[in-house]
């Protein structure tokens, strides 16, 4: 079973990806928003930005979602993987 990205996420949103992981670091480092809020924050930007790509459609809140997982996944896996090394 092989499973691709690609066949989940459409090709306008993969924008979002990098967007929303700059927009998370830049969050990371205001003191006033707490960590919790976070991945909140960037859901709302995910659909905000999906639709404003895709169009007001159920695809767009979708594609948000989507995107938004990818992006807060990959910066875990890519923390955890630093913080598996540093030890």
């Amino acid at each position: 079973m092989n499973i691709n990205l690609m066949d989940y996420v459409v090709e306008q949103a993969f924008i979002l990806i990098p967007f929303l992981y700059i927009l998370g670091r830049m969050l990371k480092g205001t003191v006033k928003i707490k960590d919790w809020t976070i991945p909140w924050i960037l859901l709302i930007c995910g659909i905000g930005g999906a639709i404003a790509l895709i169009g007001l459609n159920i695809n767009a809140v979708i594609q948000g979602v989507l995107v938004t997982g990818v992006t807060v996944y990959a910066n875990q896996l890519f923390k955890q993987s630093i913080d598996k090394r540093e030890e």
